[in-house]
């Protein structure tokens, strides 16, 4: 037997400011509006609201509100893709970063509109979404996960159709509709491959890459800090602004060898320390860099991002002249944060300990590189275990007691066609 339908309260999201009903009437999911919380409304009150709807609606006596509201709504139901996109786009995007506005504008404006554009919102079905799927995969020019990027795009703006009443469903939602991807191939710099990766690198990015390895900063934590959050005496960072509630506000322990690298840089970055103590006021960044037409900056994620596949690409030379694998290119410097882990671990520090300094709400990710660092140690002679263990030594901590050591596994060891949206 068929469960009993029983409406839904909408609550306000994003750029929907009310709360509303969706419930079933004469074959159709009808959405009723409600009010904003500013009238009083609130989620007991619109729960109160669906049970009297469908008393309303079981006893025959209820009709749509607004009758001329929802006429308007049934004239806009031959609305096309594009106008309608074009109205989200326009409404959401005051919530999104640059970035995120920038790449949602190509993907509608590129790939989604050029197939979607014209076609009226009740028009799209399931297999005009399959079809697209098919069509840009036999196109090879954007790969699965891209392929799946539009898709998303599609299924964000009917998602708002749905929504509004104008359509009955989402034709584009669900897993089915996605195009499958090839397992992901992580890419990260193991120990022995660390001290390379920053001793080959620039003067300039040499402390940035230390300090990512060494401490396990996401690159926006790095690049926010400034030389008050750094006490080199007590071989201490403190993040005031992280990703997470747990990783904000949080005193990262500093290896000894990193310590040093920081002392040599504060010394040889003095001279830019203080040009930008003359213009600004308050503490200096930590990582400066000066560029000939744009002056003295702040390092940037992007400049980080970009400079570290240069070093990547001399540390590898040297590696392989050790007979040490290459570093991938695709290692970022969010990938230097799994580095940190197998380090700490190998050195047998407490997991709980290591995802506490990474900002980590789960410690199951801390755990998982654990037990493979105990057991990548044993596997090693050579070279490799020469650098392995050159690494451990630059990160050991400057006083024992700071880094509990593990309980478990860790005796001996320690010896990541365009379309406008405006034309709308």
């Amino acid at each position: 037997m068929a469960r009993p339908a029983t409406g839904q309260v909408i609550p306000p999201k994003g750029s929907r400011k009310s709360w509303a009903l969706r419930v079933p009437f004469q074959g159709e999911r009808i959405f009723v509006h409600l009010g904003t919380p500013e009238e009083g409304w609130n989620a007991e009150r619109a729960e109160q609201a669906r049970r009297d709807t469908m008393d309303a609606i079981r006893l025959g006596v209820w009709e749509p509100p607004q009758k001329e509201a929802a006429a308007a709504i049934e004239d806009r139901s031959g609305q096309t893709f594009l106008s309608f996109a074009s109205e989200w786009f326009d409404k959401e995007q005051h919530g999104w970063a640059p970035r995120t506005v920038k790449d949602y504008r190509d993907t509608l404006e590129l790939h989604v509109l050029p197939w979607f554009g014209e076609v009226p919102l009740a028009g799209i079905t399931i297999e005009m979404v399959d079809d697209f799927r098919a069509a840009k995969l036999k196109e090879g020019k954007l790969a699965p996960a891209q392929v799946n990027k539009a898709i998303k795009r599609v299924a964000q703006v009917l998602e708002l159709a749905v929504e509004y009443g104008r359509i009955p469903f989402n034709p584009a939602k669900g897993k089915r509709r996605k195009a499958k991807e090839p397992p992901v191939k992580r890419t990260w710099v193991e120990p022995e491959q660390a001290l390379a990766l920053f001793e080959q690198a620039s003067p300039h990015m040499r402390p940035v890459i230390a300090t990512l390895i060494g401490s396990g900063l996401r690159v926006g934590e790095l690049v926010r800090l400034d030389w008050g959050d750094v006490s080199l005496a007590t071989g201490t960072i403190k993040v005031g602004k992280a990703k997470t509630d747990t990783g904000a506000f949080r005193e990262i322990d500093l290896p000894a060898g990193l310590v040093q690298e920081l002392t040599e840089w504060k010394m040889r970055s003095e001279p830019l320390v203080q040009e930008w103590q003359r213009k600004h006021q308050g503490e200096a960044p930590v990582f400066l860099t000066k560029h000939p037409r744009w002056g003295l900056r702040r390092q940037s994620e992007a400049n980080v991002s970009n400079r570290l596949k240069t070093a990547i690409r001399h540390a590898s030379k040297a590696l392989a002249a050790s007979g040490i694998e290459a570093i991938s290119e695709r290692v970022t410097p969010h990938s230097l944060r799994r580095t940190y882990a197998s380090i700490r671990a190998a050195l047998g520090d407490d997991p709980l300990y290591v995802s506490e300094q990474m900002g980590h709400k789960d410690v199951r990710f801390t755990l998982n590189v654990y037990s493979k660092a105990v057991k990548r140690r044993s596997k090693l002679s050579g070279a490799h275990l020469a650098e392995f263990d050159r690494a451990l030594a630059w990160a050991e901590l400057p006083t024992s007691e700071k880094a509990p050591k593990g309980t478990k596994g860790s005796e001996g060891v320690g010896d990541v066609h365009r379309v406008s949206l405006d034309s709308a």
